[in-house]
């Protein structure tokens, strides 16, 4: 039966308002579960169009259902009652999704003859009943200006108001009191819009997990312009001011980008199944496959490409628009004082280019960055204009790589990068981005596409906050500082190909350096660097690196010092480029200590041995001031501790500390330690419930272990955790760690899955000690069952290496040789596989 006919028959019959409400949620449900083959059929803004249309009938049904229930058979004509039901923000401009709040706003007159609030009481619980999510207002017409200017949000919905139904007359007084809400205070509305918007995409950069909504470029943006358009102007489209603020072309990329924009925010809700805007990995299969893409990856690429257009375009034309409305008539004079050329002009750091300036070729803009100061610089929108729509020749010519080159050799260099990425022109003046450009990596390590990732390194190198690493960049040469920031500029660009983008990155980065005329040792530096430079943090954080094997084999691909210095600062400036949090405490020291183990091996000819390092490592230890002051007993079992790497692992104070500490123990004593993150040591002479510790702590995620037999019966062990502690989470950590030494004591061992192929066992690794490497899917618990099935084996464990993603580990464990184990190595992988064949 049709809905019109179902609804007359329930009033005529003065059915309830409950089974009103549930005709109206089954027709609605019905109308929600057509969705997705409507999206399949018309997708972007004609899909929001017709869901907001279908909206408006059925809150127009739902109005008219009201009327005709309160006014019975004596309903008055639909325009004399003075009530408008008007649609708001992306409601009101026809592009609301479909699982967004439907944003109305009641205004009504206050007339004796109708009973306008009972009205619009029922029609809310009308809506509401039936399941529809709405955000409403109700307002006296007089009042609208008065709320207006008490919420800037208020006033910022009001500006996007549509007649869904009611009262011509009423929308017509509305209309009045809109038009006067625009023009009152309308330079403090934009500058207060225009802070905002800053503020939000201070909040939500770029990123490989993009909000559609609110991140830069996104529809946040958009909404932006059409704010300001409407305030300065009064249009009601952004195509209106096609010819006169934007050419047509411009606006024909700007609908394009944002087209895709709606389609992947519509699709999301559809996938979802509720407001969902973030385009979060796990939705990417779903939301190509829908949308009509080959792979996630070229979806991404598409939809960063696309808010880097909307970014853009919003930069360039609010501030267009805006400028000559807000100009400051003080300023005048500063700038004329602070004037570099005519148009162009220099305040505060900030570049300013007058949107009058006819478009300056590109070598007169690197001609005048050149000649800047070398400081750190912003650019106003007028600035971005120019960089945006000037002309770049290709191939580059000599004079323009000649510039390039020049720009390269300042100190500070990020700010230009930058402004050449939101210009659009990186690509054009580095080739080697073209296969790059907001190229997504999935790789569960890096947080930005691979341009964004590579300048915020260049970033990294200008900010380098290690005092160590900082010293040794400022040993390098100017020739030497260029060479760096190339490689570190270019050093992924090899990516998106099926090859290693090492070796690919070699490639590519040759024929630039040659066109920038590099001498050719230092060329040959460069692509040496690219090809190795995940090399560093490769062996630093998977490999033991006190091993002399692994680091002769690392300083064979180095080469010499000067590329092993190069290669620290690359390396940090790299991990940096990650996110801030990448580069910790942790891997620091590990880069660290394989840069000065890595030095010392350069640095002989002949091969170090585990003992003659080791003998060098104590004629340090006793010239220290420090060890001189031990009782001559402590000195003597200090020295005569077995493990090399116990002495290589540590430094001169720690070995004096733990050697103390030592030797004031008992049974057993613990330090618990908060400086960067939670690390536990313990003494003991009794036995350690190691299993136990690790199963109830396996949340905060172990970074490295210890374990060292000392003196007197006397073993020391040390867990470093990612994660740190305080309140009362210290205090059960601080109660946890008195019980460890109960060795009845049991937790039940998580599920863990190791396949055979997943361990190696190196019973070659040295006279004295096997290796275990463990290189398996993450799993909560892990490391707890591993030295649960070393406990069984009665495995003395000397160190251990913990690597770990967000879906891999890659575990290395130094073991005694002892208790014949290297004859047993088959029991070890049928205990760690559970394979008792």
């Amino acid at each position: 039966m049709d809905i019109l006919l179902q609804i007359e028959d329930i009033i005529e019959k003065n059915g309830s308002d409950f089974e009103l409400s549930k005709l109206f949620k089954a027709y609605i449900k019905e109308y929600k579960n057509s969705l997705p083959e409507l999206f399949e059929n018309s997708q972007g803004k004609d899909f929001l169009v017709k869901h907001t249309k279908k909206l408006d009938s059925i809150i127009s049904l739902m109005y008219k259902t009201i009327l005709r229930r309160v006014f019975g058979n004596y309903l008055p004509m639909r325009s004399s009652i003075p009530i408008a039901i008007v649609a708001l923000g992306s409601y009101g401009r026809e592009q609301l999704c479909v699982h967004s709040d439907i944003d109305l706003l009641i205004v009504y007159e206050d007339v004796e003859g109708f009973n306008t609030q009972l009205i619009i009481e029922k029609l809310f619980y009308l809506a509401l009943d039936s399941g529809l999510k709405l955000g409403h207002r109700v307002h006296l017409t007089s009042d609208l200006f008065k709320a207006s200017n008490e919420d800037i949000t208020i006033r910022t919905s009001l500006m996007e108001s549509r007649l869904i139904t009611g009262s011509p007359f009423t929308w017509h007084a509305t209309q009045k009191e809109l038009t006067k809400i625009r023009l009152f205070k309308q330079k403090e509305f934009i500058l207060a819009k225009v802070e905002e918007a800053q503020i939000r995409r201070k909040k939500y950069p770029t990123s490989m997990q993009p909000n559609i909504k609110e991140s830069v470029g996104g529809l946040r943006d958009t909404q932006l312009l059409i704010w300001v358009a409407q305030t300065i102007y009064g249009v009601e489209n952004l195509r209106d001011l096609s010819q006169t603020l934007f050419s047509d072309e411009e606006y024909k990329e700007y609908r394009i980008a944002l087209e895709l924009l709606y389609r992947v925010r519509s699709a999301l809700h559809l996938i979802a199944h509720k407001q969902e805007d973030k385009l979060i990995l796990e939705l990417m299969p779903q939301v190509s496959k829908m949308l009509g893409f080959k792979t996630e990856l070229k979806m991404l690429t598409k939809v960063l490409q696309a808010q880097w257009r909307i970014s853009n375009f919003t930069q360039i034309f609010v501030k267009k628009m805006i400028h000559p409305y807000i100009a400051d008539m003080s300023y005048v004079k500063k700038f004329k004082k602070n004037r570099l050329s005519k148009g162009l002009y220099l305040l505060d750091n900030r570049l300013y280019a007058s949107f009058n300036l006819q478009i300056q070729p590109i070598n007169d803009i690197l001609e005048l960055l050149i000649a800047l100061p070398d400081e750190p610089y912003h650019f106003d929108a007028g600035f971005l204009n120019q960089l945006t729509y000037t002309k770049i020749p290709y191939p580059l010519s000599n004079k323009t790589y000649s510039l390039i080159k020049e720009l390269l050799k300042k100190e500070h260099i990020y700010c230009f990068l930058k402004l050449f990425w939101d210009a659009g022109i990186l690509h054009l003046l580095f080739s080697s981005f073209r296969k790059v450009l907001h190229l997504p990596q999935f790789d569960g390590y890096h947080h930005y596409p691979v341009d964004i990732h590579s300048i915020k390194s260049v970033e990294s190198l200008e900010n380098i906050k290690e005092p160590f690493i900082k010293e040794l960049h400022n040993e390098l040469s100017i020739d030497e500082k260029l060479l760096l920031k190339i490689v570190i500029l270019l050093h992924d660009t090899g990516k998106g190909r099926k090859q290693d983008h090492s070796e690919v990155g070699a490639k590519l980065i040759l024929p630039f350096t040659t066109k920038l005329h590099l001498r050719a040792d230092l060329i040959e530096r460069a692509v040496l660097l690219v090809k190795n430079h995940v090399l560093m943090s490769n062996i630093a954080f998977k490999e033991n690196i006190h091993n002399e094997k692994t680091l002769y084999k690392f300083m064979s691909s180095v080469k010499d010092i000067k590329n092993l210095k190069l290669l620290y600062i690359l390396t940090y400036a790299d991990i940096n480029g990650v996110s801030e949090a990448t580069y910790n405490s942790f891997n620091s020291k590990l880069l660290h200590d394989l840069y000065t183990s890595a030095l010392e091996i350069s640095q002989n000819s002949d091969r170090i041995t585990d003992a003659s390092k080791r003998n060098t490592i104590e004629k340090r230890v006793k010239n220290s001031k420090e060890f001189k002051e031990l009782p001559k007993s402590l000195q003597t079992k200090l020295l005569r501790v077995e493990s090399n790497l116990f002495f290589f692992k540590h430094t001169i104070l720690d070995l004096v500390r733990i050697a103390k500490k030592a030797k004031d123990t008992s049974d057993y004593s613990y330090l618990i330690h908060r400086e960067n993150s939670l690390s536990i040591e313990i003494y003991r002479r009794v036995p350690l419930n190691v299993g136990y510790l690790l199963a109830t702590l396996s949340h905060l995620d172990v970074a490295s272990m210890e374990i060292f037999t000392l003196f007197d019966d006397l073993k020391y062990f040390k867990i470093e955790f990612i994660k740190n502690v305080d309140g009362d989470e210290l205090r059960e950590v601080q109660e946890l760690v008195k019980k460890v030494f109960d060795m009845k004591r049991i937790v039940k061992l998580k599920e863990i899955t190791i396949k055979r192929e997943e361990i190696i066992v190196d019973c070659e690794h040295s006279l004295t000690h096997a290796e275990v490497k463990v290189n398996t899917k993450n799993q909560i618990g892990l490391l707890a069952y591993i030295m649960d099935t070393f406990e069984k084996l009665d495995i003395n464990i000397v160190t251990a290496k913990i690597h770990s993603t967000k879906h891999k580990v890659r575990d290395s464990f130094l073991m005694e040789k002892q208790n014949d184990i290297c004859n047993n190595v088959d029991k070890i992988y049928e205990l760690l596989t559970k394979d008792s064949k």
